[in-house]
């Protein structure tokens, strides 16, 4: 029988609440980290999970930051800020936690993993393939139904182990599905390549035109990160996991979470970690990978400018953008207005 452990969601947003609602639905020892407003929501009135089967309000320990964790019961970390949050966020975990913490990574993108095994020895990633909501104060939404959401985990950078195992038990047990994976980087490899198109839903207006940009991206991340050796499972394989258990939307007026970044007005996105990703790639193995410099691009400016969302043209886009699949020199050039 496995183990059982306290739990530190770090990060309570969409993601991380929707986590630590269910685990503590089902019983277990959670403590959620969250910030502002929503914190104040939390300390008074609970965290409400909305899902299609109706609404919890869930009472559990909430604390401003690691200082205020009560970090004796020895409990794991399942990090859940976005990319871009994950050094402030590591510079508080390593001022408070003991170093032998082990730390999960539900978080998209692949270089979290690697920032965190700067600070701690214990590094778990997660693949996260849980769609929720959060938009407004002490409220995340579940847009997934009856399972929660798939949060297959495992070692970093490979392998497992038997916290693995505990972990993954756990969550099965909150609503999710979740299998202990030895190659969990080539699962998140393959999750970044969905992730490319958070930035097309969040800045350009829907239609044919934002469908080809965003499988512009894509295509453009298989060659590259097949052209750099890197490891990623195939799309077919990903598609048979996830089957059809991740339905039950609540709302249909809700998308991604970088769309939700920018609905919100934050003036920061973590495209740098998905589409930035795959440009970094590029230029380690001397290319360029000019749909998603682009997208990265763009995308921040939009944030950073605070402009609503899905009010660009994805066809002046397309028109501007220089077609090199990625070959060396080939650049995306678009006047940002």
């Amino acid at each position: 029988m496995a183990d059982t452990h306290p739990v530190v969601v770090y990060g309570t947003g969409a993601i991380g609440g929707v986590i630590a609602a269910q685990l503590r639905l089902s019983g277990f020892d959670v403590t959620a980290v969250a910030r502002g407003d929503h914190l104040s929501a939390i300390r008074t009135d609970g965290l409400k999970l909305v899902t299609q089967a109706g609404e919890h309000t869930v009472s559990l320990p909430a604390a401003a930051n690691a200082g205020e964790v009560d970090w004796g019961p020895e409990p794991v970390v399942i990090l859940a800020v976005k990319g871009h949050q994950t050094a402030a966020a590591l510079d508080d975990l390593a001022a408070h936690a003991p170093a032998d913490t082990a730390i999960f990574a539900a978080q998209n993108g692949v270089a979290n993993e690697t920032a965190i095994l700067r600070r701690f020895a214990n590094v778990y990633g997660v693949t996260v393939m849980l769609p929720a909501a959060h938009l407004e104060p002490g409220v995340v939404v579940q847009q997934s139904h009856p399972f929660a959401g798939i949060l297959d985990l495992g070692r970093y950078p490979s392998g497992t182990d038997a916290l693995a195992g505990d972990v993954a038990a756990m969550l099965r047990a909150s609503q999710f599905l979740s299998e202990v994976r030895a190659d969990i980087m080539a699962w998140k490899h393959r999750k970044l390549i969905m992730n490319l198109g958070n930035g097309v839903t969040a800045v350009f207006g829907p239609g044919p035109e934002a469908d080809e940009l965003a499988a512009r991206a894509r295509a453009e991340a298989e060659e590259i990160l097949a052209a750099a050796g890197i490891p990623v499972v195939p799309a077919a394989q990903d598609a048979e996991r996830r089957g059809r258990f991740l339905a039950g939307r609540v709302r249909d007026d809700v998308h991604g979470s970088t769309w939700q970044s920018v609905a919100r007005g934050h003036t920061e996105v973590e495209t740098d970690y998905f589409n930035g990703e795959i440009a970094l790639q590029a230029r380690l193995i001397g290319r360029s990978a000019p749909v998603n410099e682009y997208l990265q691009r763009v995308t921040a400016e939009h944030a950073r400018n605070g402009r609503p969302p899905r009010s660009l043209d994805a066809a002046e886009a397309l028109s501007h953008i220089t077609v090199g699949a990625g070959a060396p020199g080939s650049r995306a050039r678009m006047k940002i207005r």
